[in-house]
């Protein structure tokens, strides 16, 4: 039994070692490859760091040591990869970009500084807006760039061609959507009849609505483990 995950290769890697202690083996396609930038955003004034995602603590690292700002992470992943970068003050919202709104809300003073949000070109959600109506100073600091993938790997497309992979793990909408263009540019549409659509929120599901060969399966909790134990129950009843 074996997923196809589309998560960036740092990120993958993890995932690929919790599926494989339930028996389920995974083959590696990034379809996003993440693209550091070299421009260190200024923290005078700064009461807390907010992060979305891993990619954003790997590149905020990248340019400098500051590690004592309170740092509020999206998820317990990104938490994670802010504890191995040794952050000393660190926040999992455990969720979305609303519980992460709402746990800054409630440890932050709007009075007591900017917020700094380290981000990639493209979010999703609005956590700039749900933290001014709150009265917030917000500000979004992009220090890197997802590129999407032009084509699927042939070893991707054998694959899934000979009916090899039973399910595709999905993280975003973004991936979601260039997973079924390429897809679709591959001609591969035919050969993925009831294949699974493993997805980490309802919003990566609907960007894949319309499409008739994919199954999708939503994550009770968007993180890590809720996914994996989606993949398990699932595939290894």
């Amino acid at each position: 039994m074996r997923v196809l995950i589309t998560r960036p290769l740092e990120d993958a890697k993890p995932l690929a070692r919790e599926l494989a202690k339930i028996g389920v083996d995974s083959l590696i396609e990034p379809l996003l490859t993440i693209e550091y930038l070299d421009d260190p955003p200024p923290l005078a004034g700064v009461q807390a760091l907010l992060m979305t995602s891993a990619n954003g603590v790997r590149a905020f690292v990248r340019l400098g040591n500051e590690r004592t700002l309170p740092l509020f992470a999206v998820g317990d992943a990104t938490a994670r990869t802010a504890a191995e970068w040794n952050f000393e003050n660190i926040f999992s919202a455990a969720g979305d970009v609303a519980a992460l709104a709402e746990l800054v809300a409630a440890k932050c003073d709007p009075a007591g500084g900017e917020l700094l949000h380290v981000a990639g070109s493209r979010v999703a959600g609005d956590l700039g807006g749900r933290l001014a109506g709150g009265g917030f100073k917000y500000r979004r600091a992009v220090l890197y760039a997802a590129k999407k993938s032009e084509n699927l790997t042939a070893e991707a497309r054998d694959a899934l061609r000979a009916g090899d992979i039973a399910g595709v793990v999905l993280y975003s909408p973004r991936t979601a959507r260039t997973f079924a263009e390429l897809v679709r540019a591959a001609g591969l549409d035919d050969d993925l009849a009831n294949i699974y659509a493993f997805c980490l929120s309802a919003a990566v599901a609907d960007a894949l609505s319309g499409l008739g060969w994919c199954k999708p399966a939503v994550a009770r909790h968007p993180d890590q483990a809720s996914i994996t134990v989606l993949i398990g129950n699932e595939l290894c009843p």
